[in-house]
């Protein structure tokens, strides 16, 4: 445990010299930040300077099985006393075994695995093995992709273009990548059709994709790519039409699906996978997160036989590379997250916790008017604010809501941030009954603060 004296010179260090996610370090600064965390079990951490917290979305919607899981760090050890990397046109027994269990537990005939050293690499390889596969087929002029309105897939160069979510500002970034169409996002609560049913907002979607494959010349586009609930607009559950219809249209015009399974993969919905709450296959999914729990860096992009096929023979190889992807100690660590994730029946548990989360959530919407929506599937929620329920606007920005709130999250010891005014819940799975009850109680308070200064 940090003394008090290493706490302070651990924090002027990261001032100094760390570039952190999303954070600047003035406002850091300013705020008595960063925490530098220590330890962890289960749901909750430790910081350096002995305080206790609540880590509510376990990392990124991603330490599945939750922190200090010492079977994932002896899986590790083990293998780095074996071998600690492979040399060049080689292969490894965690890798391929790894790749093994994938292909097993991924539904359909999705079964050849491309390792990945985390979920940004995995969406860039899916978009160029959908452009290559057309390429292989013939169809050069095959480059398109559809994504939606909201959504985040990651951020490295090709695919921060990816969907418009307001946490993912591009313009530093311009000229943009070419190619990228956008479609509506399928979340009633701002459906853009103004529909009046989750199902008419789900059709009309859809059918809003395909509109955009015919407008745009079917023999150019080459993908889409959706994750099955969205997070970017916080936990968007499409209606049950939605995905079917999406690999209708997308078998009928011959464009590549591709599923992004990095933040509901492994259980985060209730399910192994999203996908599987409607019985869909996509031709690509990309995973990453609860598949190693964050304990090492580590993804994979998952394609069906049909698609991977054009790849095999001299001369047809996928030409793409990572230098860390397919590494054996993340791949051992993997394999043995997957084994606690099933035997301790943590994805059961996330549906049956889960539902009981969003009815403590909807309790919450009931007694504070500055609740608009409560939404999401298993342990994959969201809450978004209004001004006023009823015309769904937001608070000005002068009111800035979201440095209220997670100031008063920060004085419950929840580690909980809101960027605008949605606020996302996604704790590991091993989460209980008990533990919800306690965030709940602390939200509580911390909106009421609120609502009090507000004068709501």
């Amino acid at each position: 445990m940090s003394t008090e004296t290493n706490s302070k010179e651990l924090r002027q260090l990261a001032l100094d010299h760390l570039w952190m996610h999303n954070r600047d370090w003035v406002q850091a600064a300013e705020l008595g930040e960063p925490l530098v965390i220590v330890e962890g079990q289960g749901i909750r951490v430790k910081d350096a300077d002995g305080k206790d917290w609540i880590d509510v979305n376990g990392g990124y919607a991603s330490v599945a099985v939750g922190y200090g899981r010492t079977e994932i760090a002896d899986a590790a050890y083990e293998q780095m006393q074996r071998i600690t990397y492979f040399p060049q046109t080689t292969a490894n027994e965690p890798t391929i075994r790894l790749a093994a269990k994938l292909a097993k537990i991924t539904p359909g005939s999705l079964s050849r695995v491309f390792p990945v050293s985390g979920g940004s690499e995995a969406n860039e390889t899916a978009l160029k093995i959908a452009r290559a596969y057309h390429h292989r087929k013939g169809d050069h002029g095959r480059y398109k992709i559809i994504s939606r309105k909201g959504s985040y897939h990651g951020a490295t160069g090709g695919v921060v273009w990816l969907g418009t979510n307001s946490t993912s500002s591009r313009r530093d970034y311009e000229p943009a990548y070419p190619g990228m169409l956008y479609a509506p996002q399928p979340l009633m609560y701002h459906c853009e059709f103004g529909s009046w049913s989750t199902s008419e907002c789900a059709t009309r979607c859809a059918q809003k994709i395909e509109a955009l494959i015919v407008e745009n010349h079917p023999e150019t586009v080459a993908a889409v790519i959706a994750e099955p609930v969205a997070s970017g607009p916080g936990a968007a559950v499409p209606g049950d039409e939605y995905w079917p219809m999406l690999r209708d249209i997308c078998d009928k015009f011959g464009v590549v699906l591709i599923a992004d399974e990095i933040i509901t993969g492994f259980g985060r919905t209730g399910k192994m996978f999203a996908v599987e709450h409607w019985d869909v296959v996509p031709d690509i999914m990309t995973i990453a997160k609860g598949m190693i729990s964050s304990y090492l860096p580590i993804g994979a992009t998952i394609v069906r036989k049909e698609i991977a096929e054009p790849f095999g023979g001299e001369g047809n190889h996928l030409r793409h590379v990572f230098t860390f992807a397919g590494h054996p100690v993340s791949a051992a660590a993997a394999l043995k997250n997957i084994e606690i994730l099933e035997n301790e029946r943590l994805i059961e548990n996330a549906a049956n916790v889960g539902g009981y989360f969003k009815e403590k959530l909807g309790e919450l919407f009931e007694k504070h008017p500055m609740i608009g929506d409560v939404r999401g599937i298993g342990l994959m929620l969201s809450i978004e604010f209004v001004a006023d329920r009823e015309s769904k606007a937001v608070f000005p920005e002068a009111v800035k809501l979201a440095d209220r709130l997670n100031e008063k999250f920060k004085s419950q010891r929840l580690i909980l941030q809101t960027f605008g005014h949605i606020v996302n819940f996604s704790p590991p799975l091993c989460i209980t009954a008990d533990d919800v009850d306690e965030i709940v109680s602390k939200v509580d308070r911390s909106l009421g603060e609120v609502e009090r200064n507000l004068g709501l």
